[in-house]
């Protein structure tokens, strides 16, 4: 029903800085929060950072001061600027979205992305 794709992801060096999109399409009506994830192979996927309509945002404490997580509703879309990179910010990152199909529902509709890739060499 949601088709939720990322972009932006690419090779920096350490201290760069990149702004990821995430972008949700389909029969959606309202977002409850947007999720950024990311992950290593072999490793767990873990949050980064979380912005939910009450406009509390989280974030992990690896990225706390680095980076900041804002969106746009009416374009159901979620950024993420990562500045001061490192390379353990390394990995893919995926969108995930918790939304409602139409007015006043409980929210039943989640979808993840694809994933984009983040390489931050030394």
């Amino acid at each position: 029903q949601v088709r939720v794709v990322e972009s932006g992801g690419d090779s920096v060096q350490a201290g760069g800085s990149l702004n990821l999109t995430c972008e949700a399409s389909g029969s959606i009506f309202t977002i409850n929060a947007m999720t950024w994830y990311r992950q290593v192979p072999g490793k767990q996927r873990e949050l980064v950072a979380q912005s939910t309509t009450g406009g509390s945002n989280y974030y992990a404490d690896s990225v706390k001061g680095r980076f900041s997580i804002s969106r746009s509703d009416a374009r159901y879309a979620v950024y993420l600027q990562m500045n001061s990179l490192k390379p353990e910010d390394t990995g893919v990152y995926y969108c995930y979205v918790l939304g409602a199909s139409r007015p006043g529902a409980r929210p039943d509709i989640d979808s993840w992305g694809q994933g984009t890739q983040v390489t931050v060499s030394s």
